[in-house]
């Protein structure tokens, strides 16, 4: 950079959470009190508006900052083009068939859900429907109840030496399993991304769907919603199946054909099912309602006091933390892989590295390296990857950014992002260095206390907590430059937090860095600039 020149920035040192601003939280459906009590602590705005209509969602949302919704609310693209100032949309549940991912995505708002809030639920009800469709349990309750003792009419089947094939061994599939274990079941499974390895140890044999069908006594389905997976269960599949086969679906409406499986079952195709879920909720007329060997219920896979609980806790939880511009864990538009606890401490200095980086590189055309070496080399980085980017935008844009929206940005302004991993790291235990062009900053986590530390600018050794306001001066190596800058800064009124002075490979001291306990005002600037032997001045923060 010519002599003269500066550049202010902001940094990204401060904590999120204290710096968060009220936000207003749109609530279109019922989630538990405790969940909408956490968001008020919090200091949220709690906007509940239940029920309404998708001309009045459309008004609701402009000037929410979040949306939590649970399955019948649609997030359609043009709601998130009226939520001009939505940051993310919390799904209080698992699917997000109702959720415009993809929209979201493209406008930098956060998806986020509950993956885990129902599954022990949704693995009960599984279980209570495989026993009542065996065992013909409403049937009978329902004929004794109107005076009718139909005791040789309601004749069932015994679950145990039965094979149950579970179409999808995520966790809702293996805690089924789990229990159909306990009842003597032989468990067979389709999930192509499961090996046969960890399925075995489930006491699980994996098979193609067409040799599942084909073999199993009981089906039951714990997939997702997606284009692949709708009308999966259909007349092709049911007609290569036993005739004593019996469905079971406490998934996502529409991946069971309704009518082909009603057609199956008419035919003798199939035995019976039990249903808990419709391609269109509410559902209260269906080809399946009129046959006697189908037992079926309003969607209450998740209905538990205990699971509406967890689902209200968790969103809220996760929009807190969307909200305060952290790491949600369960934001599923954010590629962050799994982050591991040694990674996880080092996602603030990442995204610190990306701030004060903005603020030493006057532009960048060249592509932008993101080394990780050392121990966390033999993690997955990705997160830090998005928290660098994080900082670098953060500091350099006047729109808000988040883990979501910040390789689009990356995108937009033509900046290739390039990560690279070592677990080699010459001098520190881990270090992480962003560097593009001539510039570069290399920081790392220092002592028990894990103190963030600048460790390396532009290739000059320093040793320095990264702060809310820096300064960064290039010299020329010759005696009186400290005094002359410090006494500058001083001489404002502006108190100096720590300063280092660092040196390159040959021991020459033409680089400070100062912390300042406010932002160094742009007259000081010029003032620095003007002292012989400054050659440029930079601010940060």
């Amino acid at each position: 950079m010519p002599h003269g020149q500066t550049s202010a920035f902001r940094c990204p040192c401060a904590s999120p959470v204290a710096s968060a601003t009220v936000s207003r939280v749109l609530v279109t459906e019922a989630i538990a009190d405790g969940g909408l009590q956490r968001l008020r602590d919090a200091g949220h705005e709690v906007d509940l508006q239940l029920g309404l209509s998708p001309d009045q969602l459309l008004e609701a949302i402009k000037g929410a900052h979040a949306l939590i919704i649970r399955s019948a609310t649609d997030v359609t693209a043009e709601v998130l083009a009226a939520g001009t100032d939505l940051i993310v949309v919390g799904r209080a549940g698992i699917g997000l068939d109702n959720v415009d991912t993809a929209a979201a995505t493209d406008r930098g708002v956060m998806v986020v859900n509950a993956p885990q809030s129902n599954t022990l639920s949704a693995a009960e009800h599984t279980m209570a429907l495989l026993l009542s469709q065996a065992r013909n349990v409403p049937q009978a309750h329902a004929a004794l109840k109107a005076g009718r003792w139909e005791r040789s009419k309601w004749n069932g089947v015994e679950l145990s030496d039965k094979t149950l094939g579970i179409i999808g061994l995520g966790r809702i599939g293996k805690l089924v399993a789990q229990r159909a274990l306990a009842f003597g079941m032989k468990l067979v499974a389709y999930d192509p991304f499961v090996s046969p390895e960890a399925a075995r140890k489930m006491s699980v044999e994996v098979l193609t769907l067409d040799e599942l069908i084909a073999r199993a006594d009981f089906i039951t389905l714990h997939l997702a919603k997606t284009p692949e997976t709708i009308g999966l269960v259909g007349k092709e599949l049911l007609a290569k199946a036993k005739p004593n086969l019996r469905v079971i679906n406490v998934a996502r409406g529409g991946i069971v054909d309704e009518q082909a499986l009603a057609d199956a079952i008419l035919a003798g195709n199939v035995a019976g099912a039990a249903i808990d879920v419709f391609s269109t909720e509410p559902c209260t007329d269906s080809p399946l309602f009129a046959l006697d060997q189908v037992v079926v219920t309003p969607h209450l896979g998740a209905s538990t006091v205990e699971a509406q609980d967890k689902a209200g806790d968790t969103i809220a939880d996760m929009v807190q933390l969307a909200l305060a511009g952290e790491f949600v864990p369960y934001a599923v538009n954010v590629e962050a892989g799994d982050v591991s606890e040694t990674v996880r401490p080092y996602q603030s200095l990442a995204e610190l590295l990306g701030g004060v980086f903005a603020g030493i590189a006057s532009n960048v055309s060249d592509p932008l390296e993101i080394s990780f070496e050392g121990q966390i080399a033999e993690y997955d980085t990705r997160i830090l990857t998005l928290s660098v980017l994080k900082g670098f935008f953060g500091a350099t844009s006047d729109a808000p950014v988040s883990y979501v929206n910040a390789p689009q940005l990356a995108a937009e302004r033509g900046i290739e992002v390039r990560p690279t991993t070592s677990t080699t790291s010459r001098d520190y235990v881990n270090l992480i260095t962003v560097s593009s062009g001539q510039h570069s900053v290399g920081g790392t986590l220092a002592g028990l206390r894990a103190v963030p530390k600048l460790v390396n600018v532009d290739g000059f050794e320093v040793d320095i907590p990264p702060a809310q306001f820096m300064l960064v001066v290039r010299n020329e190596d010759r005696p009186g430059m400290i005094g002359s800058i410090a006494g500058l800064v001083g001489a404002a009124g502006i108190n100096i937090a720590d300063m280092v002075v660092g040196q390159d490979r040959d021991g020459v001291s033409s680089l400070m860095m100062l912390a300042t306990s406010t932002a160094v005002p742009e007259s000081v600037v010029t003032q620095i600039l003007a002292v012989d032997g400054v050659l440029t001045a930079k601010r940060i923060g």
